[in-house]
């Protein structure tokens, strides 16, 4: 099951052929429970969504903001495994022939076994790996394990790289780049600023690799801004936040299903 990093490129390919930007959609597992995170992650499909992250949930989520970091303390509650995001991977990939990647701090990786996790992450269906803590110096093990798999590895890009930093990240990464449109925590914010477009200038330089944009877009005025100059935008505490504050699941289902399809009509509307 292996090489569905070609999956992934090509539906970036074929988003952009079609002149708009890609929409990318994360989740963490094992929430609200692992059966019902599934189910959230194929709504996000269903509504429009072109590619997938499945997060592992993580005690210390340094780059995530107070949304995601509730819905991890409740998807840990739960006794979520990587087995379980692994199971989601492979049930919403199966669901939805989507994309889907596996978005982790790199600690849990270790643990379970660098070779060991991107086997079975290969065999669920995976199209690849992000990584926003593993530096590149460091991520030799990983990429050849990944590369033998066909899984991508993305980096995270932030505004403070400088110029021959984004080189030699890009360089090392594949499927596309994240480029982290505000420095620190993510979340939902009320404007995307300026330094989302020159974080993607610069890094174009640099990389033939689709560039999307995360950290910050919440609603489809924001989604739009940002496909004006990205190849995707990513959109987690958004989706998150339709979950946590529906008063049952099945009004959150919708209400993230509702969320992706308007997010889909923003990044498809180009200059």
């Amino acid at each position: 099951m292996a090489g569905n990093i070609e999956l992934l490129s090509s539906v970036l390919a074929t988003a952009k052929a079609e002149g708009r930007a890609a929409l990318v959609g994360y989740l963490p597992a094992g929430f609200p429970t692992v059966d019902d995170g599934v189910r959230a992650v194929t709504a996000m499909v269903e509504g429009g969504c072109d590619v997938v992250e499945v997060g592992l949930p993580h005690s210390d989520p340094v780059l995530d903001g107070p949304v995601i970091q509730t819905a991890d303390d409740i998807a840990l509650r739960g006794g979520v495994k990587i087995v379980d995001v692994i199971r989601t991977v492979r049930e919403a990939h199966a669901a939805t022939g989507a994309p889907v990647l596996c978005m982790t701090y790199w600690n849990p990786v270790d643990a379970y076994g660098v070779e060991r996790f991107a086997a079975d992450l290969a065999e669920a269906g995976g199209a690849g790996c992000i990584l926003p803590d593993l530096p590149v110096e460091e991520s030799e093990v990983w990429r050849k394990a990944a590369e033998q798999h066909g899984l991508a590895t993305v980096f995270v890009v932030a505004p403070s790289s400088r110029d021959e930093r984004l080189a030699k990240i890009t360089a090392a990464g594949s499927g596309f780049v994240y480029a982290a449109s505000l420095m620190g925590v993510t979340g939902t914010r009320e404007s995307v600023g300026q330094e989302a477009q020159d974080l993607v200038r610069r890094t174009r330089a640099v990389t033939e690799l689709p560039v999307c944009v995360g950290l910050g877009v919440s609603n489809a005025r924001q989604a739009e801004q940002v496909a004006q100059f990205a190849d995707g935008v990513i959109v987690g505490s958004a989706f998150v936040k339709r979950l946590l504050d529906a008063p049952d699941l099945e009004t959150g289902l919708a209400g993230v299903r509702a969320l992706a399809g308007e997010l889909a009509a923003g990044v498809a509307k180009r200059a």
